[in-house]
This record gives C-alpha cells, structure tokens and sequence, in this order.
C-alpha cells in the first residue's frame, strides 16, 4: 500500500493550504485515515482522522474549526483543507491508514499501518 500526499507548500500566517493523500482506491474506502505533523524538534502530532466507512471526522483540539478533514466522492483522495494558517503549524505532514475496526484510539498514531512520505508545509509570519 502506498500513500502519497502532496499540496504542501510555503504559505503566509493566515493563509490556506490543502493537502491530498491518495492511494490505491479499494483500499482506503475500507480505512480509517488520519492526518498527523511533525515539527522539527518535536513529537508527532495527531491532527485528525476520518472513518472512510462512515461517520464524521474527528480532530485534535488545537485544530479549533481551522481544519477539515474530507474525502472525495470516491473514497480515493482524502483531504486535509487547512485555512488561517500559524507560523506554528510549520511541520512536515503526513497521512496514514488503518484498518477501522482495530479497537485502538483514532488518535493512536502507533495504530496506523501505512504512511505516506509526508509533505513540508511552511508558514511565515
């Protein structure tokens, strides 16, 4: 299984981005996906996950209504829409997939089976 994200980017603070992640298509209609970060110096971040079974997403705290997570009609590309964008939202960000009927946590980062390569999102104040 291979993920790859791309839309990553240099951006302004209060900017918009949006992040892809695609992969095989039969695959990742029957998967949870999350979204995760990582900032240099620091640990991996959860951002959010959707159940591509069903069910709305679900999101970290810090993302207070400034990201969504969605997939396309075909349940082949899911999306990471991310607006009013921080200088602290630096990070290379990554998507990932699991199975959706493990019995861990979305927000289980050591749950996901599968990784995409990441992609740098870079916001200047």
């Amino acid at each position: 299984v291979q993920l790859v994200e791309s839309g990553g980017g240099l951006v302004q603070a209060g900017g918009s981005l949006r992040l892809s992640c695609s992969g095989s298509g039969s695959t990742l209609s029957s998967s949870a996906m999350g979204w995760f970060r990582q900032a240099p110096g620091k640990e991996r971040q959860v951002i959010g996950a959707l159940w591509l079974t069903g069910g709305s997403p679900r999101y970290a705290d810090f993302v207070k209504g400034r990201f969504t997570i969605y997939s396309d009609n075909a349940k082949i590309t899911v999306y990471l829409q991310m607006n009013d964008l921080k200088p602290e939202d630096t990070a290379v960000y990554y998507c990932a997939a699991r199975s959706p009927w493990y019995g861990t946590s979305w927000d289980d980062d050591g749950s996901y089976d599968y990784w995409g390569q990441g992609t740098q999102v870079t916001v200047s104040s």
